[in-house]
């Protein structure tokens, strides 16, 4: 019996340390790589919520030094990446600590590839175009959803055409991942919604993807649970330690879904948003997610109703198109009773940016495994419909 090589399908992962507390044993990692000078990245925001805090402390305490970059836009930019990789050389560092949300975790990984590889970031954009090997990298998310803890993606941000780039390569997975809930305490309500809502998002497309498996299935829904069962209770309960666990099981199990069957359409058009109008992924995610999935619907119906059944959606007496509209209803529901009803429009979209943004689009690698093949004109019409 032979085997197609279409068939195969391939599962990569960091080591995963999850539960409250694993922050603190980043200094014990740090020793096991041998480190001598950790770089730790991250934003303004994270240093002012106290995580970076813990991160130094579990350092100091088995005496290995540190250097601390915090010059990380919300939308990681390609200068950032160079100024950050350029103080790891100068340092001496030898190992990387990613302590933040998808920002900062993207940012570090483009300075373990710009410090190994000595060329400019935007040259790595595409898929495995990494040469020499990275420095281990040791991630501790403070969000949940946005899943580069345990994704072979990058998403950086080039300012001079205004579009993300996006950076696949199995050398970007970090070596070890520490989920530890108690960080998503010192998000926003509006940041738990649009975080939340992109793990979901993140499962969804995985799951339709046309390079999703067995192995990716089975996490995508159960992400998909677990998002739509916790996150309006987290909303309510936003000090709730249980429920957040949930949601960063939740974007565990999506990160490894989608970094493995990678993403479709809703990622493609939201890097466009974000690279060329600078807006929050989780919000363009959030926005677009119900509108292409009524585009994508007709050509992965059977996949979607697996997706309707485990939303709670009773799918036995439903025919096909009232099935699809149940869906899209369901899920603009949720969002709905989460309080993300904000329109492209609102968000500063006109429909004189519309055609550049599909331009950019179309050309994102995550448009390659939407379940329906799209042109710039479908995508165009998505983007209308959201304004």
């Amino acid at each position: 019996m032979t085997t197609s090589i279409s068939s195969l399908r391939k599962f990569v992962a960091p080591e995963i340390i999850f539960g409250v507390g694993a922050r603190k044993a980043v200094g014990n990692f740090a020793r096991n790589f041998g480190a001598q000078r950790v770089l730790i990245v991250t934003d303004p925001g994270v240093i002012a919520s106290g995580w970076v805090k813990d991160v130094q402390d579990s350092l100091d305490e088995i005496a290995i030094e540190y250097r601390v970059f915090a010059g990380v836009s919300p939308n990681p930019r390609a200068e950032e990446v160079m100024t950050g990789a350029r103080l790891y050389n100068e340092e001496g560092c030898n190992l990387i600590v990613a302590v933040g949300g998808g920002s900062p975790m993207d940012c570090a990984k483009g300075i373990g590839i710009v410090s190994a590889n000595n060329q400019h970031i935007l040259m790595f954009e595409g898929v495995d175009r990494i040469h020499s090997p990275i420095p281990p990298l040791v991630f501790i998310p403070t969000t949940a959803g946005t899943s580069a803890d345990v994704s072979q993606f990058a998403i950086i941000s080039d300012q001079d055409t205004r579009m993300k780039v996006s950076i696949v390569s199995k050398a970007v997975v970090p070596d070890v991942t520490l989920i530890d809930p108690e960080t998503t305490l010192t998000m926003d309500p509006f940041l738990t919604a649009c975080t939340g809502v992109d793990a979901m998002v993140h499962a969804i497309e995985a799951f339709v993807s046309t390079a999703s498996g067995p192995l990716t299935d089975s996490m995508a829904l159960e992400a998909i649970n677990l998002v739509s069962t916790n996150l309006p209770n987290l909303i309510r309960n936003p000090n709730d330690v249980a429920l957040r666990e949930q949601l960063m099981l939740a974007s565990l199990k999506a990160g490894l879904a989608f970094s493995n069957a990678i993403l479709g359409a809703v990622h493609a058009m939201s890097h466009s948003l974000g690279g060329f109008l600078d807006l929050p992924h989780g919000l363009c995610n959030s926005i677009l997610i119900e509108r292409v999935v009524d585009f994508n619907f007709s050509a992965a119906p059977d996949r979607f109703k697996v997706i309707a059944n485990t939303l709670g959606i009773d799918t036995r007496q439903l025919s096909t198109p009232q099935l699809q509209k149940a869906l899209v209803t369901h899920i603009r529901d949720l969002k709905t009773e989460l309080g993300l009803t904000q329109t492209l429009g609102e968000a500063g979209v006109s429909m004189a940016d519309i055609p550049a943004l599909s331009g950019n689009a179309i050309t994102d690698p995550c448009i390659l495994t939407n379940p329906r093949k799209s042109n710039k004109r479908d995508v165009e019409v998505v983007y209308e419909e959201a304004l």
